[in-house]
């Protein structure tokens, strides 16, 4: 966790640095900070997991590729999490939407850690999973409850895909 955090200071000042001053004129390609750190996804709900560095580092890497942010809020107790994920997976065609136009976080709640501190920047949660768009900012756009997005003892197509499209950036 302290790595992280060092990471993410390291990453903060050299872009607050790099804004500041121009690029060395010797230089035939200047890459930003963002470019040179390698964003690596949370895909899996982890109570070790420093969920606000990982959302700072989502936030980076938005603003980095064009995209927004989707926090995905649950658990691994969490069959419905599971559900979500299962259908992602099954349907190449939405997870390629999704991933094309969000940076998506996995953000743990469980007895072990309930995140509390994070999700209190958001408004309450009903029940999990749940989805939270933010823009490359980190301002917080859109609270979605999954539940309105099912169908059956899965996801509805039609209404995933009609989210993702709403809350994508403008190109």
């Amino acid at each position: 966790m302290r790595k992280r955090l060092l990471t993410l200071g390291l990453c903060l000042a050299a872009a607050a640095c790099a804004a500041l001053w121009p690029a060395h004129p010797s230089r035939a390609s200047q890459q930003s900070v963002a470019d040179a750190v390698k964003y690596e996804p949370v895909t899996e709900f982890d109570p070790r997991r420093d969920a606000a560095s990982d959302i700072a580092l989502a936030i980076i890497e938005a603003k980095r590729t064009e995209r927004r942010v989707l926090l995905d809020v649950g658990g691994k107790w969490c069959i419905w999490c599971r559900i979500m994920d299962d259908y992602f997976e099954t349907h190449a065609d939405v997870l390629k939407l999704r991933d094309e136009n969000f940076v998506t976080v996995k953000v743990n709640f469980s007895l072990e850690n309930e995140n509390k501190e994070v999700l209190s920047k958001y408004p309450e949660i009903p029940g999990y999973p749940h989805l939270f768009v933010l823009d490359s900012d980190g301002r917080l756009l859109h609270s979605q409850p999954t539940g309105d997005l099912e169908k059956g003892k899965s996801y509805d197509r039609e209404k995933m895909v009609a989210f993702l499209k709403k809350w994508a950036p403008a190109k």
